[in-house]
């Protein structure tokens, strides 16, 4: 691979183009082509963002690079792959939130004192939508996660010939408002059909693109582009960027058809 300079795990980089090559030291997740240009930001830390630039963060931890090892190995079986991928949810889960949830000042007594806490606020629990099937397995531990929590299914199938995806299933609310803090999970975001659609439900309901998270185990160019181009300031939080689709719309290398690899069947 060709890279123009390699930034450390700390490293903001500012400015409206820069190089897929060049956001990340290879371990976590720089095996991308040096022919794929995109009008991105991509964070090697979770940095302050304006409400018009979309975030790509990829968490610098060796246990995130673990997990998505283990989920990619065609070696790993169902029950194998799914526990990482719940492990690596955890994880994603716990960065994409990290500024997004609401707090409250209060005392508790200790053994030996008073102290002052912050808790968060179990009034305002954070609305988790998993587009099954593969979003669900990353969010098998959301609950240890989150104090407080809803969550409301999706279900998409994806059409093998035309890469269109169509819903079976939509349990989300009939209302909702733009001050509902929203983390949406599925494995790989490898077109970005599929999300925008879950998105672009979510926002005619009434949400607000702002406090969406969205959590990915592998995401490729392709839908973090769409995603750019129809959600400005939108906050997508992954395990690794792989480089390309094949021409049934897998990501390569990727960990093949992550629905079927966690539950065993088609």
């Amino acid at each position: 691979m060709h890279a123009t300079k390699t930034m450390p795990p700390s490293t903001l980089l500012r400015g409206t183009q820069i190089t897929w090559q060049t956001s990340f030291k290879r371990p976590l997740g720089s095996n991308i082509s040096p022919s794929h240009r995109h009008r991105l930001h991509i964070f090697a830390a979770a940095p302050k963002m304006n409400a018009k630039t979309m975030l790509v963060y990829v968490p610098p931890h060796p246990l995130v690079a673990h997990w998505v090892a283990v989920m990619r190995n065609t070696a790993s079986p169902s029950p194998i792959f799914r526990s990482a991928a719940a492990e690596l949810g955890r994880i994603l889960l716990y960065e994409a939130v990290r500024e997004f949830l609401p707090t409250l000042q209060g005392q508790v007594e200790t053994p030996v004192g008073v102290a002052e806490v912050t808790f968060v606020d179990p009034t305002k629990p954070v609305k988790v939508v998993p587009v099954l099937r593969a979003g669900l397995v990353l969010l098998e531990n959301a609950a240890t996660v989150l104090p407080a929590s809803q969550t409301f299914h999706v279900g998409y199938a994806r059409d093998e010939d035309t890469l269109e995806s169509r819903c079976y299933l939509n349990k989300l609310p009939e209302k909702l408002s733009g001050d509902d803090l929203i983390v949406v999970s599925d494995c790989m975001l490898a077109t970005g059909g599929t999300m925008v659609q879950v998105l672009t439900d979510l926002i005619n309901r009434g949400a607000d693109s702002s406090n969406i998270r969205i959590i990915s185990a592998i995401a490729a160019p392709p839908a973090l582009n769409k995603l750019n181009e129809a959600f400005p300031g939108l906050k997508i939080y992954t395990g690794i960027i792989d480089a390309e689709l094949n021409d049934k719309g897998y990501i390569v290398p990727g960990m093949g058809d992550a629905g079927d690899r966690a539950f065993g069947n088609r």
